[in-house]
């Protein structure tokens, strides 16, 4: 008893205590402070991209719906069922080979982050929603998928940004991607596609690449480094379309280097590596195959590595003469090897989107590459939109970055000059932008700042007169300096911006962005209703659970909806691939019904010569207007002309479009098409004064979305009406 009092005195239970506090992780003020930012900056933005979640928890746009298709496959079967998937639903009557004509990285990636969860009990409860996918919890998984993804890639570009600039410039890096317009479309919930994962790839491939070229760095890290670097490539090369730009970034980078002098052995083992990890898993993704060696960035690679191989050579040898007439030997025999390629064919050209982007004069070739709305150029407005007071710094971090040309530094303005290219030429790549703009800003406002912030820390009396600034700018000029630069700031995030007001909104110029319903959720109009606009989901309910409807035929834009909510054969879809089928289901709507039914009859036909079941038994039309009758731009009354170019029409034959995009003049001929007579009956179901044209018994109106509802939208008097025609066929 006496040993136990002993033992249990005040002096030993407070040593004890004190052992274990000597236990605890020793954490400077600094770190804790920088962590508690980060973890700030992630939360944010993890709630911007949940503001969608007021209209419903749905999948956004169309290639989503796609996506997850391949995950709930891949998440249910396994990864090998996906290299022998034939999908009948999709391309009727032809189907889709799915292997060869997706990328697998997504569904595979948000499968296993899907299983892991799963595993661990995680739970995928339904929320409110009125979508059929609801009950599937790997649907309510890829929902919030890529909302997981912008976090991790936030927190990537920290990193990246801090090798490049320290650790404030990361932090706002940071922040900026966090908050940046462009990046939110792609990245908001239920935007589950390529571009998800594709971001985050890019920035760890910098990251990890530009780790491995260090020059002081010992080989075995570098080679390390080099190895990261290319399974990420390879886990994007099998994710996204737009890993080219990855690839020739690289190589315009090894240019720069190899101009400036600044070769390495480092450089060699981190570039064979990183290409040679990556393209490994390419050739073996069945969508790229050894085919993909054969595209002429891949060749560039090798030619590359050629180069590379010929300094690290020349380096090792000791007379100049013996140099030349090596590199010249070396050169003229990778000269004839190109040569000899390109005579016999081996050299493939890339896809006809990814020529459009390099030269944008040539979309004019490629009308189905035109009539995507995000293929097109982006207009300057809409840039200083997304970056607001950045225009202004984006200049300066340039500047600065090239004032130090390091290898990091030389990397970032590659980056952000052809991002600024490839962005002007095609909307949809101010995704890619977005990270690289957002260190550039960052770093332009460390820079700038840096010597204001170096004078409110001196007092008055420890100022040196050599210091930058010192003998010229006080105090007092200092604090206002930073004060204009944080109320600038505050007009270009806080206050709405002269476009938000314009459409009568208060919202921020961030949540402008980030505040609207998915697609779905919208009756895909484009506005913000006050409450889920559902003519979409409930014609697709409509479809999946009517007994009669074997296969839909539509414009391409819907076929994803229509396979994967509808549970239905469409024809066509969002891959687009097969430009002939899409060509005529262009005649078909440009055709009057006898035509139309003539070409439908045709497809019949192939589908019983291939075994195929079924048959077309419903068309699809969909069609906005406001309360006077007059045409908007969110349906197939602009669309019309696409389907007339594809087809190989001329469209100014069938009518024009004026005021906008809202007026349509129609000719004698363009009153006989289908698309006009089926989406001017849909008007008559909903506007009493418009007179319902005459329609071939041929084609009966089945289905009107929302017909139930005679009042008109409060917004503005907008209607959307999904309608849907069944073909009658004779005994």
């Amino acid at each position: 008893m006496k040993e136990i009092r002993r033992t249990f005195t005040r002096e030993n239970v407070g040593n004890a205590f004190r052992k274990l506090g000597a236990l605890r992780i020793k954490i400077s003020h600094a770190t804790l402070l920088e962590i508690t930012l980060l973890t700030l900056i992630l939360t944010m933005a993890f709630a911007i991209r949940m503001l969608p979640i007021r209209w419903g928890y749905y999948l956004s746009e169309f290639d989503p719906y796609y996506q997850y298709r391949i995950t709930k496959h891949v998440a249910e079967q396994g990864i090998f069922s996906f290299t022998t998937w034939h999908d009948d639903m999709s391309w009727w009557p032809f189907g889709r080979d799915v292997p060869h004509t997706s990328f697998p990285g997504l569904g595979i990636t948000a499968a296993a982050f899907y299983t892991m969860l799963n595993a661990l009990g995680v739970p995928m409860a339904p929320l409110s929603s009125l979508n059929p996918l609801s009950t599937d919890p790997i649907y309510n998984f890829v929902i919030i998928f890529p909302v997981i993804m912008a976090i991790l890639t936030c927190l990537a570009i920290y990193f990246l940004a801090k090798d490049i600039g320290g650790k404030v410039t990361g932090l706002f890096a940071a922040f900026l991607l966090a908050i940046s317009p462009s990046y939110i479309m792609r990245t908001g919930l239920g935007f589950f596609d390529d571009e998800s994962i594709g971001v985050l790839g890019i920035v760890l491939i910098s990251l990890f690449f530009l780790r491995g070229i260090e020059v002081k760095r010992p080989w075995k890290q570098s080679l390390v480094y080099g190895i990261a670097a290319g399974l990420t490539l390879g886990w994007l090369f099998a994710s996204w379309g737009a890993s080219r730009y990855m690839v020739g970034l690289l190589l315009i980078l090894l240019a720069a280097l190899l101009i400036l002098r600044r070769y390495s052995p480092n450089l060699l083992i981190a570039y064979g590596s990183t290409f040679g990890v990556g393209l490994l898993v390419a050739v073996n993704v069945p969508y790229l195959g050894i085919r993909f060696l054969k595209e002429i960035t891949n060749l560039l690679v090798f030619g590359m590595l050629v180069v590379l191989v010929a300094f690290e050579i020349t380096r090792r040898l000791k007379t100049g003469r013996t140099k030349i007439i090596f590199n010249l030997g070396l050169f003229s025999v990778v000269i004839a090897l190109f040569i000899a390629l390109s005579w016999f064919g081996y050299i493939g050209r890339l896809e006809a989107k990814f020529v459009s982007v390099i030269n944008p004069f040539e979309r004019l070739l490629f009308p189905i590459v035109e009539s995507v709305q995000e293929h097109r150029p982006a207009a300057w407005g809409s840039l200083y939109f997304d970056l607001g007071l950045g225009v202004f710094f984006i200049p300066v971090g340039l500047y600065f970055a090239a004032q130090t040309p390091t290898n990091r530094n030389v990397l970032l303005i590659l980056f952000g000059l052809t991002s600024i290219y490839f962005a002007s030429s095609m909307v949809r790549l101010t995704l890619i932008m977005a990270p690289a703009l957002s260190i550039l800003w960052a770093f332009a406002l460390t820079r700038v700042l840096r010597p204001f912030i170096t004078v409110l820390k001196e007092t008055p009396t420890t100022i040196k007169r050599k210091m930058r600034f010192g003998t010229h700018v006080g105090r007092e000029f200092s604090a206002a300096f930073l004060i204009l630069i944080f109320l600038l700031f505050t007009f270009s995030f806080v206050f709405p911006s002269s476009e938000s007001r314009a459409r009568g909104s208060s919202w921020p110029r961030v949540i402008e962005q980030a505040y609207l319903p998915t697609t779905i959720a919208s009756g895909g109009i484009g506005i913000r209703p006050d409450e889920p606009i559902t003519d979409w989901i409930d014609a697709l309910a409509w479809i999946r659970n009517t007994e009669g409807v074997q296969v839909v035929l539509s414009w391409w834009d819907y076929g994803y909806w229509i396979t994967t909510i509808g549970e239905k054969p469409s024809l066509a879809d969002n891959a687009t691939f097969n430009w002939t089928q899409i060509a005529n289901i262009g005649r078909v709507f440009m055709s009057n019904e006898t035509q139309a039914l003539s070409i439908i009859k045709d497809w019949n036909s192939q589908a019983q010569n291939m075994g195929k079941p079924g048959r077309i038994t419903h068309v699809l039309v969909f069609t906005t207007f406001d309360s006077q009758g007059i045409d908007l731009k969110f349906g197939d009354e602009t669309k019309w002309v696409w389907m007339a170019k594809i087809a190989g029409l001329d469209d100014t034959k069938y009518g024009a479009i004026t005021g906008s995009g809202q007026n349509i003049n129609w000719t004698d001929l363009g009153l006989t098409t289908l698309i006009y007579k089926f989406m001017t009956y849909a008007k008559s179901q909903r506007i009493t004064s418009i007179q319902a044209p005459q329609i071939d018994p041929s084609f009966v109106p089945a289905y009107f979305s929302n017909m139930n509802r005679k009042d008109l939208w409060n917004q503005g008097g907008l209607n959307a009406v999904v309608a849907i025609y069944e073909v009658k066929y004779e005994p």
